[in-house]
Parts: structure tokens; C-alpha cells; sequence
């Protein structure tokens, strides 16, 4: 029942002449390719004829041969017209299908424009300027719009906090440890002479000094 509705594609003019044009092709490389049997077929028919020493018969097969190579390129010169017409045709039909697309196009674009007026193309234009103005003058207004100034400063106070937040999280160095009171040893050590000794100082001849100095050294 539903094929019943179906629309058929309308056969235009130009769809029955590239038809043909195709039907011609395939009926030309049909004969073409009947005559080329028929050339190697004479050719061969020459071969066995001069084999069995009947020259006329051969010669003859040779000019049958000639004749239908002779029509075998006529027909190749139309075989070629026919493609070159067919091509010709297609060409022209696409380039019609690709103007009439283009006509399309530009019929919805002007029937687009024309629901559009200049006038209300400005008007909005207007209206989205003065909205923005306005609703910079209540930023301003309300103080959420700051001053460059005001931006260098909060700016330069970010870089200043990332600094020390830096600092702060780096790992820290172990001090060096003191020697505990406990653990130091103080050393009495002699004063350090503040000049030289003289001989006098240096050498006190005692009397022990004295009676070891006499007495004889044992032998």
C-alpha cells in the first residue's frame, strides 16, 4: 500500500539523450569487437590458405581482412564522438544541477535578509552598547570594577604571599648542636709568659744542685 504514494523521478530530456548516448556506445563496442573476430579470423584463413599453396584464395582472405580493419577504425572514430558527446552531456547536466543549487541557495538567502531590517539590525546594536555602558556604570557605581592601579597592587600582593607560602614549606636545615655545659671540660693551664726568663730566673743553684754537681762520676 505504501508504494502506491511513492512519486517516480521524473524523466526529463536530458535523461533520455544520455541514454541513448549509452545505448550507441555499447552497440558500436559490440560491433567493434564482432569486426576484430572477423579481422583475426581472415588473417588466420590467409595462413592456412598459403599453407596449402593456394595463394589467390589467401590474397583474397588478406583484402577481406584489410576491409573490415578499415571499418573497425570508422567505427572506432564514432565510438570515440559518442563518448565525447555522452561526457559533453553529463558535464552540461551537472553544471545545470550545481547552478540551480546555487540559485536555491541564493533565493534562501535573500528571503532570509529580507526578514531582517536594517533598522533593527542598528537598534539592537544600540541597545546591547547602552546595556554594556550601563552595566559598567554599576560596577563602577558598586566598586566590583577595580582601577589599574588597584589591580597592580592586588597583583604585586599575590606574587608576595606565593613568595612566602614558598619559603614556608621548604624543608629546614637541622641547627648545629651546642656542647652542653656539662660536657665541657675546663682545662688549668699556666698562664702564658709575657717575656723572656733570664738566666738567673731560668737556672737557681741549690745545694742539692750543688753536691750532685761535685760529686765524682762512678768509674
Amino acid at each position: 500500500m505504501g508504494n502506491m504514494f511513492v512519486k517516480k523521478p521524473k524523466i526529463t530530456e536530458v535523461d533520455k539523450a544520455i541514454l541513448s548516448l549509452k545505448t550507441q556506445r555499447r552497440k558500436l563496442a559490440q560491433y567493434q569487437q564482432q569486426l576484430e573476430a572477423v579481422i583475426d579470423a581472415e588473417k588466420q584463413a590467409a595462413k592456412d590458405l598459403l599453407r596449402e599453396k593456394k595463394k589467390d584464395r589467401a590474397l583474397l582472405a588478406l583484402k577481406k581482412k584489410k576491409l573490415q580493419e578499415d571499418l573497425s577504425k570508422q567505427v572506432g572514430g564514432w565510438l570515440i564522438n559518442v563518448e565525447q558527446q555522452l561526457a559533453d552531456v553529463e558535464l552540461a547536466s551537472k553544471q545545470k544541477a550545481v547552478f540551480e543549487s546555487l540559485k536555491a541557495g541564493n533565493n534562501a538567502v535573500k528571503a532570509i535578509q529580507s526578514e531582517i531590517s536594517l533598522d533593527d539590525v542598528q537598534k539592537l546594536v544600540d541597545d546591547s552598547a547602552e546595556a554594556k555602558a550601563y552595566q559598567d556604570e554599576i560596577n563602577a557605581i558598586l566598586g566590583e570594577k577595580l582601577s589599574a592601579e588597584d589591580e597592580e597592587e592586588v597583583l604585586a600582593e599575590f606574587e608576595a604571599l606565593e613568595a612566602q607560602i614558598t619559603l614556608q614549606d621548604l624543608p629546614k636545615t637541622p641547627s648545629a648542636v651546642q656542647p652542653s655545659e656539662e660536657h665541657e671540660e675546663k682545662l688549668d693551664l699556666p698562664d702564658v709568659p709575657t717575656k723572656a726568663p733570664s738566666i738567673s730566673e731560668e737556672i737557681t743553684e741549690t745545694p742539692e744542685r750543688r753536691r750532685v754537681m761535685e760529686e765524682p762520676l762512678p768509674a
